[in-house]
Parts: structure tokens; sequence; C-alpha cells
């Protein structure tokens, strides 16, 4: 068996490559998911994770429904012109005859405690779920290996906001106690998923695999595609939840990734959900910064559309 995986996830486009590229990793065993509100509703997050598990073939995998709004306000609603009205580009799945069990909260805190010291957490959504367990089991932290978040902005501008990403902007008060709890920490930044992108061809590809789950992606990207036409200037997508999932499950690596201060801005101005990484040590290389727990990812050591392509579209 892989390395124990907890996913925590608004299932939309990005977020199903990101599961289909755990489903397909040799070295990750996917112990459950949990869904929360951001690209979708929970619930319809919680339907579109078992009918894209069940078909990957990973329907035994738990899954669970989260937090349907943030903790401070209230949630909009989902961007149906990203991610269609169903959250995953308007195709309808095969539906799993599975319904999600427990709450996330119970779920992550079970599995916290049956993989004691080996669960790496990977957080592809807001955070809302992950800030609930803190207080429900202040000692959580002590109980995983690590946590992978897919999140923020350092340098880059964000995609909400100038100078907001969209998980952390959907609920800065999780956000910031998340990223302030004393465990290792490392967040998947828009600095480096939007420097790594999906092209027609890798689109094509995957409508031409012999299995139903990259078909079924390949399409989902569609509507993904036509999104990204006005920040690109042609059909393609960047790869912000699976880029989190490669490198929670050691597919890709980390090559600047400085473990930094971070502050997120819960205020209600116009940088209301920045995240504030503190980079002034990088003409220096940055040096080890005193109680630093979390690392930003600048960059990764190689091109990450081909891995996830090979992973996604090679024969069992």
């Amino acid at each position: 068996m892989g390395h124990p995986i907890y996913l925590d996830c608004d299932t939309g486009i990005d977020d199903s490559l990101a599961i289909a590229y755990l489903m397909a990793h040799p070295d990750v065993d996917l112990v459950g998911v949990g869904t929360v509100f951001g690209n979708i509703d929970a619930h319809r997050a919680a339907r579109n994770t078992l009918d894209v598990l069940a078909l990957g073939g990973h329907d035994h995998v738990p899954v669970a429904v989260g937090a349907e709004k943030p903790l401070a306000g209230n949630w909009d609603g989902g961007p149906a012109h990203i991610h269609g009205a169903n959250g995953v580009g308007d195709v309808e799945l095969p539906r799993s005859p599975r319904e999600p069990e427990s709450t996330a909260v119970e779920l992550l805190l079970r599995l916290a405690r049956e993989h004691r010291g080996r669960l790496r957490i990977l957080a592809i959504g807001p955070l809302t779920n992950l800030a609930r367990a803190l207080d429900a089991e202040p000692d959580l932290p002590g109980l995983v290996e690590s946590v992978v978040v897919m999140g923020g902005a350092a340098k880059a501008p964000g995609n909400v906001t100038p100078v907001a990403e969209a998980n952390i902007v959907n609920d800065p008060e999780a956000a910031d106690r998340v990223l302030s709890a004393p465990w290792p920490l490392t967040l998947v930044t828009l600095d480096v998923t939007m420097e790594h992108v999906l092209e027609e061809p890798d689109r094509a590809a995957l409508l031409d695999a012999d299995r139903p789950l990259p078909r079924a992606l390949g399409q989902m990207l569609d509507v993904y595609f036509a999104f990204y036409v006005e920040s690109f200037g042609r059909r393609c997508a960047p790869l912000h939840d699976p880029l989190a999932a490669a490198v929670a499950a050691a597919g890709a690596t980390p090559v600047m990734a400085p473990a930094v201060p971070v502050v997120v801005d819960a205020t209600d101005g116009p940088g209301r959900g920045q995240t504030i990484c503190d980079l002034r040590g990088e003409r220096v290389g940055h040096p080890p910064r005193p109680g630093a727990r979390c690392r930003v990812v600048l960059s990764v050591d190689a091109p990450f559309a081909p891995h996830l392509l090979e992973l996604l579209t090679r024969t069992p």
C-alpha cells in the first residue's frame, strides 16, 4: 500500500484531475475524501467525488460531506462559468450507487488516529473543514505527517481579486487558522500552478484514451479551457489542484520552496484573502527563519503536464 492521504476538496474540474492523479499514483493510498463548498456546494462536490472515484475503480474510498459555508459570513455560490453548473463541466458521469458517510471533520479525525504520524492531508478547496477539525481536536497537528494546501499567491496576482486566490478568499478566517497551526505545511501557490498547463493536444490525448475516466476528464476540460482563454490568450488550463496532489504524493519536487512567515489577511478591506508571504530573504537564498513552518512553493523540478498525462492515460 502507498502512503495514506486524506483529500479535502470542492470537486470541480481540476479537483477531478487531482483525484484521478491520486488514484493513478502507485505510491498513494487515498484513504478518505472530505468535501467543502467552493467550486460547487459540498453535497454536489461529494456526489462528483463518488462518481469520479467509481469511474476510476476506487469506489471503496470513503467520502464525507463537510462545510457548506465559511466560518464567517455566507457563500455566494460556485463559479458555473469556470466549472459548469454541476462542477464537472456539465459532463454527466455514471452515478455511483454509494452515498457519503459521516462528516468531513469526523472522517479526518478518525483517519488521523488510524494512521497516526503517517497521514498526509491534501487540501485543494477552502480550508473550513481543516479549521473546524483543529477546533474539534487541538492535538491534530501532532497526529499527522504533513499538510499540503493548494492556495494563495506569493508574488503572483490573485485569481479572484488582485491579491487573493480563490481557496483562501472563500474563507480567510479558516485559512488563517490553518496556516498558523503548528504543523508542517506546504502552500502550493498560483506562482507555480499558473506556470504548468494542459494544452489542446493533451486534452485530445485524454479524449482518445482507452478508459472512461480520462475520456470524461477530457470532456470536462472543454469548459475549463474556454474560461482560461482570457488569461492565456489560447485554450488551455493551469494545473492548480493536480500539481498540489503531485507535491503531496512526491510526484513533483519543489525546487524553490522557502519556509517563511505567512499571514492571511482576514480583514474586510481590499486585501481580504491575501496570503502575505515574507520573501525578503530571496536575494540571499532564503536563510532559515526561526519559527517558520509554512513552505511556499514557487517552482518545481520539471514540467508537470507530461507526468500528469502519462499517469492518467497509461494502461493499468
